[in-house]
């Protein structure tokens, strides 16, 4: 599995979360391993979904800090899913430049969303940035 669909099985997994949001990945994964459809994720990506469950209001303070004029509650769950994502690498996983986790997670909201979500989704991404370089 390349890490691009490593980070696309975080993805889902962080996702499904929004929708049980006390549900644990291991739970999500139990509950999804009924179906023979299902592509198991590799240590990456459980290990991204996790952190992202574990490290879900530090990232929902720093989306509601860059989102200008956007509350959590408007955004697309897929938007919100993939900025969660991007924040957890790019805060917790050193050895990944932050430059790919943003790129990564425009690719896949070109994917999953819209064109404008996958700008808006770099134009958070790009904020926050800028203010960790300050």
């Amino acid at each position: 599995m390349t890490r691009h669909e490593s980070r696309e099985q975080a993805f889902i997994l962080i996702f499904e979360q929004i929708f049980h949001p006390d549900a644990t990945v291991d739970e999500i994964l139990d509950a999804a391993g009924v179906s023979d459809d299902v592509q198991y994720p590799d240590d990456f990506a459980v290990s991204l979904a996790e952190k992202a469950a574990q490290e879900r209001d530090k990232a929902d303070e720093i989306i509601t800090k860059f989102a200008k004029g956007w509350k959590l509650n408007r955004l697309s769950r897929v938007s919100l899913a993939l900025l969660r994502m991007a924040i957890c690498e790019i805060l917790f996983f050193d050895d990944i430049p932050s430059g790919v986790s943003v790129n990564e997670s425009v690719e896949l909201a070109k994917k999953y969303a819209t064109p404008e979500d996958a700008s808006y989704i770099n134009g958070v991404l790009g904020s926050f940035l800028r203010s960790l370089d300050a």
